[in-house]
């Protein structure tokens, strides 16, 4: 029979799953690896096919609505023998009563180990295949990964490398590693199902039981049918070049300004003025008169000049009527810092949408409602409502908090992080990330994509959009509200399995994103990520002014999958002839307290030059300058016969060493192609993440504890791998 007409059946007769049998009929279709079984009508025939199998056996009830055997007692493992095969006829039939048609008898396969797989429908992402332990760990450890349909071999090597039990796939206790083949093909078989039939919204293969040989073998499966329930919202994309023109306006008004220090209308315009603003500023109020010694026009149109973009922050019941306005001078895009919409219910929902309708009549694009401005230094456009000039850098931040992402701006102007372009993305009305994703890909000066995210309103688009766009360039992204839980059916269950988190991060990690744990960061990695070069792997050499910090810098790089290789004869030799003859020999590299700046230099360089590592972190070899002068200090009270200007020079010769050492290192990461990245011993008031040197490609980036760089290169090593598998498939 073929796999159209068993689901043709099932839905003619009204079910809802398919009985065990044709669930495993269509999987075998698919080339999924499924235990031999015959279906039986009668005990004394499940007697006789007993016999043709040999004996031990499974005896199990069958019938459409037995989707749940365990618990009802239905299933008979381990039978060895005519008789016994009869006794547990007779006990399914006493369990199963009128639900009974039939009897499925397979030979016992035995294994150590039990797997799971399964398919289910997520409202934001659609299809969904999943695989982890099995059996009765499956709802106990629920040690399980996901993936968004359709499914490439390199994806399905990820789920297995992703496991917290992965080493429960190699070899085990005398059996053979797992056969990845038969993994592949099981996965990617589910995933063929999810594409050819619209109307399976659930399958479970558990469990998938390991043969000493390493092959699978699925002994159950259950397969569920029904209509895949979507929360996708599509929106119209926008094109880049109205996103470009936003960013980039000749002319603003500020619709709603006010002289009140603390409002909206006051608090937008002074920002922009005071970030050195060159286009042409016009206020709007109604009162006119004059703020901060400049024109205000009581309506739109007595504005004289052409005006490209509006900064509206008027109530919510004024914006569509403001709109004609708006169209009437040939004003084409406005930024709604506005509240009042979809944040707040059912009817800002519905004013929302009919905000939506009236712009797309009136030929406006909207970004916002509920925003906390834009910003693009590039432009000397700073519009938003803190008080905040981040340098212009490289750097693309769309926030869906605007509070949280006017934070990162500040943060990123004290550490003169710099920035291509802001945005508070707000309601995304009509102007969503997936939007901002497809105008930042062709965008040359931005090298990194950071994004702080609550909720995704088109899975499918976002996850697409993100893939191509990470080929390219990082895109680093936080999610908010992490601890929601999805599903509330039984754990054993596939889509119970993923919480909107689970999927939400299996979608990630497919399309290359790199995931922030938290808001700091998403700093961090963008310092790091539009500053250093990527390393090619993941060994990485330690450099330490003291033991402990190379003992937990270590720790750290296990911990985080890194790999920490012994040094080879000929670099040990090269940095004998730098460091005493009781330096450690060994990788991390301790510089036994030396303050001599030019040996951290020197053996940098032998580190960078070095095949067997991948990247270089040093832990102490800048932030001595706080120490320095301390010292200095302490000498000038000592001995007061010492002149000032030498006690000065002193410090200048340190500070200076300090910067020569970025500038060393930014060097070699231009000559060798490895990320240097740096642990201050501690900060001083001239401490900043990122240290520029005028005239080359590379940065240097320090942190302040290990934690913080080993983290950011754990994740560039991770980026840097998805990157290469992406490759090796296209």
């Amino acid at each position: 029979m073929k796999v159209s007409e068993i689901f043709d059946r099932a839905k003619k007769e009204g079910r809802r799953a398919l009985s065990e049998a044709e669930a495993k009929l269509v999987l075998k279709s698919y080339g999924i690896p499924v235990v031999e079984e015959k279906v039986v009508s009668s005990a004394e025939e499940a007697a006789l096919a007993a016999r043709d199998f040999g004996f031990p056996v499974v005896l199990k009830g069958l019938g459409a609505n037995l989707t749940h055997k365990t618990e009802r007692n239905l299933v008979h493992v381990n039978i060895r023998s005519e008789e016994n095969v009869r006794i547990a006829a007779q006990e399914i039939i006493a369990s199963a009563g009128e639900d009974l048609e039939g009897f499925l008898l397979q030979p016992m396969i035995r294994g150590k180990r039990e797997l799971v797989a399964g398919l289910f429908h997520d409202p934001n992402f659609g299809p969904v295949v999943m695989f982890g332990l099995g059996g009765i760990f499956t709802e106990a450890l629920r040690d399980v990964s996901f993936r968004l349909v359709p499914t490439d071999p390199s994806d399905i090597i990820t789920m297995m490398e992703e496991l917290k039990a992965s080493a429960i796939l190699g070899p085990f206790r005398g059996e053979a590693a797992v056969v990845r083949e038969d993994v592949v093909k099981t996965i990617a078989g589910l995933s063929k199902l999810a594409e050819d039939f619209k109307d399976v919204t659930e399958v479970d293969i558990n469990p998938l039981i390991v043969s000493p040989d390493g092959h699978l073998t699925a002994v159950d499966a259950l397969i569920v049918l029904g209509d895949r329930q979507s929360s996708i919202v599509s929106r119209p994309p926008i094109h880049a070049k109205h996103l470009f023109k936003m960013f980039f306006p000749r002319s603003i008004v500020f619709v709603g300004a006010s002289a009140t220090p603390g409002k909206w209308g006051n608090m937008l315009f002074t920002n922009c003025v005071a970030g050195g603003y060159e286009g042409k500023i016009f206020l709007v109020n109604p009162k006119g008169g004059k703020i901060a010694g400049r024109d205000v026009y009581k309506q739109i149109a007595d504005i004289p000049d052409p005006v490209d973009l509006a900064i509206v922050s008027i109530p919510a019941e004024k914006i569509i009527p403001l709109l004609p306005e708006l169209s009437n001078k040939g004003i084409k895009y406005m930024v709604l810092i506005t509240s009042g919409f979809s944040e707040t219910g059912d009817q800002g929902r519905k004013l929302e949408e009919e905000l939506v309708t009236a712009a797309h009549k009136a030929g406006i694009v909207i970004l916002g409602p509920n925003t906390m401005g834009v910003c693009n230094p590039h432009a000397k456009f700073y519009c938003t409502g803190t008080p905040c000039w981040p340098p212009a850098g490289s750097i693309a931040l769309v926030s869906q908090s605007g509070n949280l992402g006017t934070q990162l701006l500040t943060f990123a102007e004290m550490e003169r992080i710099g920035i291509r372009a802001f945005s508070g993305s707000g309601n995304e009305a009509m102007i969503t990330i997936e939007d901002y994703l497809d105008a930042l890909v062709a965008d040359t000066i931005t090298k990194t994509v950071v994004l702080y995210i609550e909720s995704i309103k088109d899975g499918p688009r976002f996850f697409q959009t993100a893939r191509a766009v990470s080929k390219q360039k990082p895109i680093i992204v936080l999610k908010g509200g992490r601890t929601s839980e999805g599903s509330k059916a039984a754990a054993s269950h596939t889509g119970a399995m993923a919480s909107n988190i689970k999927v939400f991060t299996a979608a990630c990690r497919q399309a290359g994103i790199v995931l922030a744990d938290q808001p700091m960061d998403l700093l961090d990695l963008s310092a790091a990520f539009s500053s250093l070069p990527l390393p090619k792997g993941k060994r990485v050499a330690i450099m330490t002014l003291g033991g402990g910090w190379g003992v937990v810098a270590t720790d750290l790089c296990v911990e985080y999958g890194l790999s920490i290789p012994h040094l080879t004869p000929d670099l040990i030799a090269v940095i004998d002839e730098l460091l005493p003859p009781y330096w450690s020999k060994e990788n991390p590299i301790d510089l036994v307290g030396e303050f001599d700046p030019a040996i951290p230099m020197k053996v940098v360089e032998a580190l960078a030059k070095w095949d067997h590592c991948d990247a270089i972190l040093h832990l102490g070899a800048v932030g001595r300058y706080y120490f320095v002068r301390n010292m200095v200090r302490a000498i000038e009270n000592t001995n007061p016969d010492i002149p000032k200007e030498l006690a000065e020079a002193q410090i200048k010769v340190f500070k200076q060493a300090e910067r020569e050492f970025f500038a060393h290192t930014i060097r070699l990461m231009e000559k060798y192609g490895k990320p240097i990245i740096g642990v201050r011993l501690l900060e001083d008031e001239d401490t900043k993440t990122v240290t520029e040197i005028p005239g080359y490609q590379y940065k240097g980036v320090s942190f302040l504890t290990p934690e913080r760089a080993v983290k950011t290169l754990a994740k560039m090593a991770e980026y840097s791998e998805w990157l290469k598998k992406e490759k090796a498939l296209y």
